[in-house]
């Protein structure tokens, strides 16, 4: 009997409710943190050793999408953060771009910044990250394949892979994709 209440109790629960994990196009919209088994068609996946050694050769551009805990986009378009991101050192953070379906903003704001750190060179080599078992890095790369951006490599470990390598992280200020 106790087992058909539960059961009973789960099935009217609203709150747990199927939640589409993906939409028409194919991107993440719902639980970002799980398993991430490949990488996107027409995307590269990256070791952190590979990614920290085109670090150290200034070969790539590195690109967080993780959110802002806590943090928002003001109207002027800046970010007020709640606390210090930490990221890898020198990457360029454009917090919420890795969303499934991300404000159209923020969306504008991404492109527009990717465009300016490539200098509007499509083969420019990127670097796409989060954390581990996080589908934001990998929407993100997903984003800029579709811009027509083609030498993307998406860093599945994130930020954890990279710490787990011993290699630093430092805090990052986000990218509004404002400044010239």
């Amino acid at each position: 009997m106790r087992r058909f209440i539960i059961a009973a109790l789960l099935l009217a629960s609203p709150c747990l409710a199927q939640v589409p994990l993906f939409d028409a196009e194919g991107y993440r919209i719902a639980h970002y943190r799980a398993p991430v088994r490949q990488p996107p068609a027409g995307v590269g996946r990256i070791a952190p050793a590979a990614a920290a050694q085109l670090m150290s050769n200034r070969d790539a551009i590195f690109i967080d999408v993780l959110p802002a805990e806590g943090g928002h986009r003001a109207p002027d378009g800046r970010w007020r953060l709640a606390s210090t991101h930490i990221s890898i050192p020198g990457a360029h953070w454009f917090p919420e771009a890795g969303r499934g379906q991300p404000d159209p903003v923020i969306a504008q704001a991404f492109a527009k910044g990717m465009a300016r750190l490539t200098g509007r060179k499509r083969g420019q080599m990127l670097i796409l990250f989060c954390r581990a078992d996080c589908w934001m890095g990998w929407n993100a790369a997903k984003r800029l394949r579709a811009m027509g951006y083609s030498n993307i490599w998406w860093l599945a470990e994130g930020t954890d892979g990279w710490r787990d390598l011993g290699l630093p992280l430092a805090p990052v200020q986000p990218d509004d994709g404002i400044a010239p």
